[in-house]
């Protein structure tokens, strides 16, 4: 920790959450002449580095002063009226929950717009692309640094525009159809969210998330926090995405854009179950004691669901598209996260916020890779990779096929390597489930999401045998480019932070148990 006084914190996160706005609205103003470079696009795209670069490092330094002796407690906060008749307030704070979120979401958006640089995405002005990538990453850091329901909501619902247009005009084939479904799939649930949320800021007097934590329930009855959480469970679950409510996301993924693609899954996936762990579990126990089980089942299926059908796209014969098959496995994964939350127990959402993080550094790295195998072949089908192009990436491009199988062994979970801790508590939290709850139903639970780390290995190392060991190259087929410096660069740091979270996971977890602990026990400082 380095001693940085309460307002410097209070500024760095007001900073962090205002930025990229600002850096939107100055995306699309023209360049000044001595700031064009080669051309005005140019400069553009090296704006939204500058920018996203100046909040990934204003993120970092929060990180660095944050007092990581005390996380439960709410840090740099501001909390100053803005809409008076409804108590709405601009209330900002950061704990050992949002931190790590934060970070994330500052270094993928960083390492996307840094890619977007050397290979700038194909359609429209780069103008519009850099300010809705900015705008989404407004929306993002938002949501997590913001404590009223009613900001939550308005940062939750921001995301949406930007990322429905990066996929409908930058996207690839089926890019309208398929952004067309994530903005009803999501619009739909936040619509029933939105009544949950106004139900317990309404019978709870305040909308300040914090005051609602503290409070754990107490000015609520069972029934209305059964309703909230049904309500606000429905909009979070579409955003996570639970199994049955997921079908926009394989789509979404399969015609976006790379940056869409690592963005989408990496940040965006998290905001549903962060909101379960923020607003649901201290806002209205009783309500999530009564579901959860409900929702333990839903994860649990999920997890074995997203297996399966990730084991059927990588058969021969099944025309998989790579996209589509890693937007799949996060069905599967998110599942373990939910299936922590369900347990309501501190290892369970320990192991969830873990799992958390994990797959946003893991399922970055692999849909960059899988951007960098298209953009070479030209395809992401599985069969075209493995059969009439001869990937062999081994053996045509060898730091990529390494890479790719790092990322994969990572995504199945390999002990050592950051995807093993979260999947393992909350396994471990399905064994014994919080009181009240039941035990032989959760371990039926538990059984399910053991199964689905099996089909995750069996399908990850399947799709590694058959792009990355494929047949030899043809005759006279042009070589195949290596990884580039600027891939190198944007892929790095999160190779890193995977094995460093394998390998050091008390990182992580020292930051998140404390905080879980207290908001488990009822509220936040």
């Amino acid at each position: 920790m380095i001693d940085i006084s309460e307002s410097v914190m209070q500024f760095l996160l007001a900073f962090i959450v205002a930025a990229p706005l600002l850096g939107a609205a100055a995306a699309l103003l023209p360049a000044p002449p001595g700031l064009k470079g080669k051309s005005p696009d140019q400069a553009v795209l090296r704006h939204g580095v500058t920018v996203t670069g100046a909040i990934l490092l204003a993120a970092l330094a929060l990180a660095a002063g944050f007092d990581h002796d005390d996380p439960s407690r709410m840090q740099a906060t501001t909390d100053v009226s803005w809409i008076r008749a409804l108590d709405v307030r601009i209330h900002l704070g950061v704990d050992g929950i949002s931190l790590p979120l934060l970070v994330l979401t500052a270094l993928l958006t960083f390492l996307c717009a840094l890619h977007s640089y050397f290979k700038p995405p194909a359609g429209p002005s780069p103008k519009a692309f850099v300010a809705l990538l900015l705008v989404l990453e407004a929306g993002t850091l938002a949501t997590f640094a913001v404590l009223d329901l009613v900001l939550f909501f308005l940062a939750f619902e921001m995301v949406l525009v930007p990322m429905y247009f990066l996929i409908a005009r930058w996207g690839g084939e089926g890019r309208r159809a398929a952004a067309g479904k994530f903005i009803l799939y999501t619009l739909l649930g936040s619509v029933v969210m939105l009544l949950g949320l106004l139900l317990v800021g309404i019978k709870g007097g305040t909308f300040d998330m914090v005051a609602l934590a503290a409070d754990n329930g107490r000015g609520l009855t069972t029934s209305v926090q059964v309703t909230a959480v049904l309500a606000i469970g429905v909009g979070l679950a579409v955003k996570t995405p639970m199994w049955p409510l997921h079908s926009w996301l394989p789509d979404a993924h399969t015609a976006a854009p790379t940056v869409g693609s690592v963005l989408l899954a990496g940040v965006l996936l998290k905001m549903g179950t962060y909101g379960f762990v923020r607003i649901a579990l201290p806002v209205a126990p009783d309500g999530m004691r009564t579901l959860a089980p409900y929702l333990a089942a839903f994860a649990a299926v999920g997890i074995v669901y997203g297996s399966l059908a990730c084991l059927a796209l990588a058969r021969p014969g099944a025309k998989g598209d790579l996209k589509r098959l890693i937007a799949y496995s996060s069905v599967g994964h998110m599942g373990f996260v939910l299936l922590g939350i369900a347990t309501l127990t501190p290892t369970g959402v320990n192991g969830a916020l873990f799992a958390n993080i994990a797959h946003g550094l893991v399922t970055g790295l692999l849909f960059f890779l899988v951007g960098a195998v298209k953009d070479r072949y030209g395809t992401a089908d599985l069969d075209t990779l493995a059969g009439a192009t001869g990937a062999a990436l081994y053996g045509r491009a060898p730091r990529l096929g390494a890479l790719l199988a790092f990322a994969a062994v990572a995504s199945l979970g390999l002990p050592g390597l950051a995807g093993f801790w979260g999947e393992m508590l909350a396994l471990f939290a399905a064994f014994d489930p919080a009181e009240g709850l039941s035990r032989p139903a959760y371990l039926v639970f538990m059984v399910l999401g053991g199964l689905g780390t099996l089909l995750t290995a069996a399908y990850l190392l399947i799709v590694v045998r058959r792009v990355c060991m494929g047949g030899p190259r043809p005759a006279g087929e042009p070589e195949l480019a290596d990884v580039r410096a600027y891939e190198l660069a944007a892929w790095t740091p999160l190779v890193a932070l995977t094995v460093l979270a394998g390998l050091w996971p008390a990182v992580l977890l020292g930051l998140t148990d404390p905080a879980v602990q207290q908001l488990l026990a009822g509220g936040t400082q």
